[in-house]
């Protein structure tokens, strides 16, 4: 039995849905703890490919519960649109539950967001954070401010108007906001609809880790978006962390086994904020085709850059990682070069190993310093064929050299690798590996 934290350990956007797919064909539950539709995890499957908003990964899966947890803001409308696509599909496979604990992201708090941001925007040139506007910074503040309404709110008619009349009168300086009864309306209706899965998650989650089932936590956004200790202001509105987790799903933290860490081989990130490695010019534009890198739910192409192990080396002790996921191993095939980010040199001379400035404008500031490793080859379906059938001895020798290089840097072991985007495209390095032993013994990939 185990309880496993999936953590995004950039910008976001490093196929945590991918590595929490792979890993709920061993587990009972799958828990989103956190954010709400400006997540999107994208999986590709023999059937189909689809994009998950508000759903676990788990509801991909035969004889596995997908719940979305109590730290979620949920938006019922969006939600049913979802499960119907899943159902359209004939990809919803598993079991749905919803967090009565979870708080409603309303059509309000997506105005408001929308409202948010041109205020930034108006009031400074640099002054929008880049948000979704789908809502999830009102939604959390409306949560924190004890002015939000929760999921187990909807079947409770009387609770949920006086509510909403708190709710209303917290928004006046809003335009555009639909009629509160006609809300009201399509909330009752909605909440009857969803009634049979909303749940008490947290006594189901306790059973099954009493029974010895395995149970995954599954993150959305990542580490350096965090609202407390990511790049601020430039984050999301929740703790998209290790901790988080534990808070977004009501496990107590003695029962936490192992924490993955997700990272592609390179970086990306979308919306505004400080990217220290970010490049640009072919290069960028390369990777960013050869990635796909386009955000799942909002369609905004990323940004790109290197591996910034300055940041990884603050995220793995953030978060306590038992483990490195890398993902996209295979963007970088037919590089002659790797270059990965080491250090470091603030406009001062400093320099910095493992934690950022806590200021983002001094973030922006920093100078690299790159090492540069040979690169591997491309990945043709030959090669795939052999890492699917041989396992870590089809590795490339200079791309395990790489894998070895990032273990040891932030003394995390690299336990899976991804190289393509098929649910089949995931390699299980065994535990330990390649942190405690380079590779060196393990034959080179001859092409």
């Amino acid at each position: 039995m185990t309880v496993t934290v999936v953590v995004g350990a950039q910008f976001g956007d490093e196929a945590k849905g991918k590595i929490t797919d792979y890993l709920a064909a061993d587990a009972r539950y799958v828990v989103r703890t956190g954010g709400g539709p400006n997540a999107g995890h994208s999986i590709h499957l023999a059937e189909g490919s689809v994009v998950l908003h508000q759903l676990a990964c788990g509801v991909l899966r035969h004889g596995v519960t997908g719940v979305s947890g109590p730290g979620m803001v949920i938006d019922p409308f969006r939600l049913e649109e979802e499960i119907r696509e899943l159902e359209g599909k004939h990809l919803l496979k598993g079991t749905i539950l919803l967090s009565e604990r979870a708080h409603v992201l309303l059509p309000i708090h997506q105005i408001e967001d929308a409202w948010e941001e041109e205020v930034r925007s108006a009031a400074s040139p640099k002054g929008g954070v880049g948000t979704t506007r789908t809502g999830i910074g009102p939604a959390y503040a409306d949560r924190a401010g004890r002015w939000g309404i929760r999921m187990a709110d909807l079947a409770r008619p009387a609770i949920l108007s006086e509510r909403l009349d708190l709710l209303y009168a917290s928004k006046g300086h809003l335009k555009g906001l639909p009629p509160k009864d006609e809300l009201q309306t399509r909330l009752v209706e909605v909440g009857g609809r969803l009634a049979p899965m909303i749940r008490a998650t947290e006594p189901l989650l306790w059973e099954a880790i009493a029974n010895g089932e395995n149970v995954i936590l599954e993150g959305a956004q990542s580490a350096l978006l965090d609202v407390d200790f990511g790049t601020y202001p430039y984050v999301t509105s929740s703790h998209p962390t290790s901790a988080g987790a534990l808070m977004g799903s009501g496990i107590p933290p003695q029962e936490l086994d192992e924490v993955l860490g997700v990272t592609k081989a390179y970086c990306t990130r979308v919306g505004a904020g400080p990217f220290p490695t970010e490049v640009g010019g072919e290069v960028g534009e390369y990777l960013q085709r050869e990635g796909h890198e386009r955000g799942a739910t909002t369609g905004r192409l990323r940004q790109v850059g290197w591996l910034d192990l300055v940041l990884l080396r603050y995220v793995a002790k953030l978060n306590g990682f038992t483990s490195l996921a890398v993902t996209k191993v295979d963007v970088l095939g037919g590089f002659d070069e790797v270059p990965v980010a080491v250090q470091y040199v603030t406009p001062h001379g400093d320099t910095l190993t493992d934690y950022p400035p806590a200021i983002a404008e001094d973030l922006a500031g920093v100078q690299p310093v790159y090492q540069k490793f040979p690169g591997w080859p491309k990945f043709n379906e030959r090669l795939k064929e052999r890492l699917r059938t041989d396992g870590a001895h089809a590795l490339p020798s200079t791309l395990r050299r790489f894998l070895a290089f990032v273990a040891q840097e932030t003394q995390v072991p690299v336990e899976y690798v991804s190289f393509g985007a098929d649910r089949d495209d995931t390699l299980w390095l065994g535990r330990g590996a390649p942190a405690r032993s380079a590779g060196a013994d393990l034959p080179a990939w001859s092409g």
